[in-house]
């Protein structure tokens, strides 16, 4: 387990905040690209080290003026094998919106990353 006098916050942490980069148009031999990336976040972490985080890597194409909107909701948790800290987490995606021949549905995410702190 994490040994939480060291590596636990000593309260619980809620973090707001947004990825916003931007792909200017590109010509291509198929299709010019021109889009733009958002990813706005809001995740909650516990004194326990779990994390509920729930987020959209969303993308508008402005040459189709079509939308991809996948939400997604996640859970994980800092653990320790041997010396090494690991967050353990999964998730469900929701596709709110996308193109007709774009992804639909729900679909599932397991993340495993491992952790090198100073």
């Amino acid at each position: 387990m994490v040994d939480s006098a060291r590596w636990a916050p000593r309260a619980a942490a809620l973090l707001l905040g947004a990825v916003v980069p931007g792909l200017p148009a590109l010509p291509s031999e198929t299709a010019d690209v021109n889009a733009t990336f958002l990813q706005p976040f809001l995740t909650y972490t516990t004194p326990t080290q779990w994390t509920f985080a729930l987020n959209t890597e969303s993308t508008y194409d402005w040459e189709a003026e079509q939308w991809s909107v996948p939400v997604n909701a996640n859970v994980s948790k800092l653990m320790r094998f041997g010396t090494q800290l690991v967050s353990l987490g999964g998730g469900v995606r929701y596709w709110a919106d996308s193109p007709d021949t774009g992804a639909e549905g729900f679909g599932l995410r397991i993340t495993v990353t491992l952790l090198f702190p100073r």
